[in-house]
């Protein structure tokens, strides 16, 4: 009968791992990111027999997969949807990222549509959403369009103003 811990006791170690320092250091992320994204569901790491956040080094390529995305506009969720279906959790590839960005480009392309609504339209919109001093859910507390969200709602939906 051994009285060493088990690998799963000890937790992780070797060169396969690297402590979250380091990889924020190197990912140029934030190591409170990287806690959020681990509780997002979005990286997993472990613990040292210190009791001290680690990562295995492969995590490195998807915090850069999650950084691009998120440059591109896309949100955490949307992200976690992609990482999620990758086969046993792996590391996304090149030709995953193509594939990936494949079925983004509807999604990019309705939020530059939206964005050049917005510059052609911006002299109208007073900042608060709803368009117009008219509509105005300060000075108009029955907006009929306030219902439907927050934001700019007209403008999300391309209707005319």
């Amino acid at each position: 009968m051994s009285t060493e811990p088990s690998e799963a006791e000890q937790g992780p170690v070797g060169p396969s791992w690297i402590a979250i320092g380091e990889l924020a250091r190197r990912s140029g992320v934030a190591a409170s990111a990287l806690r959020f994204y681990e509780a997002q569901g979005l990286i997993h790491g472990g613990r040292s027999p210190a009791g001290r956040r680690q990562y295995p080094r492969h995590v490195l390529r998807r915090v850069a997969f999650i950084r691009a995305g998120q440059q591109v506009g896309l949100s955490l969720d949307e992200l976690r949807r992609a990482l999620a279906a990758l086969p046993e959790g792996r590391t996304p590839t090149k030709a995953d990222w193509e594939r990936l960005a494949r079925g983004w480009q509807a999604l990019l392309a309705e939020r530059i549509a939206l964005l050049q609504r917005l510059q052609d339209q911006l002299g109208s919109c007073i900042g608060c959403g709803c368009l117009s001093l008219k509509s105005c859910r300060l000075y108009n507390p029955r907006d009929q369009v306030a219902v439907r969200g927050a934001g700019a709602r007209r403008l999300m939906l391309g209707e005319p103003l």
